[in-house]
């Protein structure tokens, strides 16, 4: 697939690359509501795929502000839908709310790379991300395979040490400073050491967070759609928190 979504990146238009994004987060939606509402059909699903793709296309059509619109008016008709539905009994402000985390978990999250490319070099930036997030991931497996022993939070993932995390540090910052020799020389090395470094612990955060979620629901994987990468969530986690942070570092720091 990686070929496909560079070709995209590069040379896609931008409601080309919207798309691709906006199928990813339909994907991972899918999986994080069997992981959340088991797999009954319930109207929550519905909600969190219609809303899940309104938000990356408002990122696309208007920008931050439209977006912003959307997941306001997203969360009323969810509480009001939610409000429409109750038929009294046991009421329980978890079933909104797994609808509200959701959308703002997964494709706000993910819409920070519409407008990420949207940037002054942002088809650099998005590769830079992608960089950064799984050049880490890739160093944490094998360190943490190769000599990990001491458990990072055994409670949440059993699979995660402390080699394999500092594995991760040191992987995201040798993949940017690579990238940024190669492609991006006008970026200054400060700046990509931060990033680095910032980044890859928020990647950890993301893929931890992610883990409690699956834990929460006693699976192990979050989903079928990439057969081998435990779906679409496992693959995407250490971007959620990755995203936004390399998109407002560009905004508030770098400019």
């Amino acid at each position: 697939m990686l070929p496909a979504i560079a070709a995209v990146i590069v040379y896609g238009s931008a409601m080309a690359f919207t798309a691709l994004v906006v199928l990813l987060v339909l994907g991972a939606v899918t999986e994080y509501n069997n992981l959340v509402f088991a797999e009954g059909l319930y109207w929550e699903k519905g909600e969190g795929l219609v809303i899940g793709a309104l938000i990356p296309l408002a990122a696309y059509l208007g920008g931050i502000h439209l977006e912003l619109a959307i997941i306001t008016f997203s969360l009323i008709i969810t509480f009001l839908l939610f409000l429409l539905r109750f038929k009294g009994g046991s009421i329980s402000i978890a079933t909104p709310g797994k609808v509200v985390f959701g959308f703002i978990y997964i494709p706000l999250m993910m819409s920070y790379l519409i407008l990420m490319r949207g940037l002054e070099e942002g088809t650099l930036w998005i590769f830079f991300t992608l960089v950064l997030a799984f050049s880490g991931d890739i160093s944490a497996f094998y360190v943490g395979k190769s000599i990990g022993k001491r458990k990072l939070l055994p409670d949440v993932s059993s699979g995660k040490t402390v080699e394999g995390t500092i594995g991760l540090l040191g992987g995201s910052i040798a993949g940017c400073v690579i990238f940024k020799f190669l492609f991006f020389p006008a970026l200054s090395l400060v700046h990509v050491i931060l990033l680095g470094l910032v980044g890859s612990v928020l990647g950890q955060l993301g893929d931890l967070c992610e883990s409690t979620i699956k834990r929460a629901s006693g699976v192990k994987d979050s989903g079928f759609l990439l057969p081998g990468h435990g779906g679409i969530l496992d693959r995407l986690d250490c971007l959620f928190f990755i995203v936004p942070f390399v998109y407002y570092y560009n905004v508030f720091v770098i400019k």
